[in-house]
């Protein structure tokens, strides 16, 4: 089942681009991420779908319900946490989770309690004297205490230390293997690598990929580097390696074809020294944004 479901959706400011033509589909029980450079067009898909904005075209679904017409019912099931959290200054934090409760049917005060003592949420402060970490512990409390069948996420980790970030996730997986769907923008591509199921990479408002994790783990992206005095460059560019980087006689690249090919052709050169090593996957995704600056420049 498809949790989110957006068909052609564009947002357009004027004469200013804010997504185009986005497609994405989001399954039942996933963890889906969400990345791209800043000004990409992550916040405005997700103020379209939480019914923030409003759509120039295209449609968005939430639960099979439309995101315009249906936001209410949407929001019954639905948790957010914002990459900035801004809440009213002079309220207690525990006025706060009060207040969020009210919101929701029969909440389980017991499983709110449990997740106030393990962020370390303090309940007794004004909003107004919370770090922007502290902030943020505050907000994701307030998005799961009802544990909602969509958990979107933007920036969740920004402001939190190192433990918090580790309990956020492991909250996520229980979350997950009760069957909650979650959707998470982010700029780490370290935690997206290690806990999303699949990821989309949008660039200047348009999706230019979407893949499960193992397929980016499948493409066995090599990273080389080899000291030479020869130049090796044209031959190897012609066999599709790419990303050149060279400081005196040092080069490296990445490659991503067939080993034994790159080896006949460096067979032929005397080298002083060689590394062959598989690339990150945080690395790969990186070269999504280096070919947009490439393209610019």
């Amino acid at each position: 089942m498809n949790i989110i479901d957006i068909k052609n959706l564009t947002k357009t400011y004027g004469k200013n681009r804010g997504i185009d033509s986005v497609n994405l589909k989001v399954n039942k029980g996933e963890i889906f991420g969400f990345i791209g450079p800043n000004g990409a067009g992550k916040s405005t898909t997700i103020k379209v779908l939480l019914n923030l904005i409003f759509p120039t075209s295209g449609k968005a679904t939430i639960f099979g319900l439309d995101c315009v017409n249906d936001t209410v019912k949407i929001k019954e099931d639905l948790g957010y946490v914002p990459s900035e959290v801004r809440y009213y200054d002079n309220m207690k934090v525990k006025e706060l989770i009060e207040y969020a409760k009210s919101f929701r049917k029969n909440p389980d005060n017991e499983y709110i309690s449990e997740l106030c003592k393990l962020f370390e949420v303090e309940l007794d402060k004004n909003i107004s004297e919370l770090s922007l970490g502290n902030k943020k512990k505050v907000a994701i409390v307030q998005a799961i205490l009802h544990k909602p069948k969509l958990l979107i996420l933007d920036e969740p980790t920004n402001g939190l230390d190192p433990l918090i970030q580790q309990k956020l996730f492991n909250t996520l997986l229980k979350l997950k293997e009760e069957g909650t769907t979650i959707f998470l923008s982010s700029h780490n591509l370290t935690e997206v690598e290690e806990f999303c199921d699949k990821v989309a990479i949008i660039k200047e408002g348009k999706i230019i990929d979407v893949k499960t994790i193992s397929d980016f783990a499948r493409k066995k992206v090599k990273k080389i580097t080899l000291k030479t005095s020869d130049a090796v460059k044209n031959e190897l560019s012609a066999i599709g390696c790419q990303g050149f980087e060279q400081s005196g006689d040092s080069i490296s690249f990445n490659y991503n074809g067939d080993v034994n090919k790159l080896l006949l052709v460096l067979n032929r050169y005397k080298l002083k020294d060689l590394i062959i090593e598989d690339r990150k996957l945080s690395e790969v995704f990186m070269s999504y944004y280096d070919s947009s600056e490439k393209e610019e420049n």
